[in-house]
């Protein structure tokens, strides 16, 4: 049964990585639908929020260049994809992963059912998802969360994992980043006849800086992704068993 589950795990990673460096869209199809098989999986709700938190980061970087905004849109604009599919792929990781993690799954139910009674179980959507208002859910929460970046902090499994998707596929099109940004011409009005100025192209330090920014700021996302939906994994597999 061990050497089963091993198996099916090792597919399973082998679709992501598919979908991961190849944008294999049938290897996510597959993998959604075996997880539906498996595990009647529900409530994915992916945020796809990390780009936007790399504009404001790069923004913010790159002052007082007056291209700034420019740069931070094309960044932007280079990338998103593939982070859409990193965080996509750590979603379903954290999901399947605290899904079958029984010992935060009984704990959580043994919360609940001090809560709610266990007919009110039934045909219930969401749980404690986004409700997060009780005094113990919140401290289930913190406790998990802990535990989470304990392991991580052991294994760094997930930053691993992060850490070579960005330096072979985000790396090479960040360093290439002045072939991809059109020359943009600014106005100086402060002088007596206007000055047009061509902003000049980034240099190997800034792009340096970008580089290590955008990897800072995904891992960032992309862990707080994976507890997001190690959490949410949790809470359907508690609701599963009322169905």
């Amino acid at each position: 049964m061990v050497l089963a589950k091993r198996g099916l795990w090792e597919l399973y990673d082998g679709l992501l990585y598919n979908f991961l460096y190849n944008n294999d869209i049938n290897s996510i199809h597959i993998l959604l639908n075996l997880y539906d098989v498996e595990i009647n999986m529900t409530n994915i709700y992916p945020k796809y929020r990390c780009t936007k938190e790399i504009r404001k980061k790069i923004k913010r970087l790159l002052f007082p260049r007056r291209d700034r905004q420019l740069v931070s849109n094309n960044v932007s604009m280079l990338v998103h994809e593939d982070i859409d599919r990193l965080e996509l792929t750590m979603y379903l990781k954290g999901y399947y992963r605290g899904y079958n993690d029984n010992k935060w799954v009984n704990i959580l139910e043994d919360e609940t059912l001090k809560i709610l009674r266990e007919d009110e179980l039934y045909g219930k959507n969401f749980l404690f998802h986004y409700d997060k208002s009780n005094k113990e859910i919140q401290k289930i929460v913190k406790d998990l969360f802990l535990h989470l970046n304990d392991r991580e902090s052991e294994t760094n499994s997930l930053a691993n994992l992060i850490f070579a998707y960005c330096n072979k596929v985000i790396k090479r099109k960040i360093y290439n980043l002045n072939s991809y940004i059109d020359k943009q011409l600014t106005i100086d009005y402060s002088k007596n006849n206007p000055d047009i100025q061509e902003e000049p192209f980034l240099s190997h330090k800034q792009i340096n800086s970008i580089y290590r920014a955008l990897v800072k700021t995904i891992y960032k996302n992309m862990f707080s992704t994976y507890k997001e939906a190690y959490w949410f994994g949790i809470n359907d597999r508690v609701l599963n068993r009322y169905k």
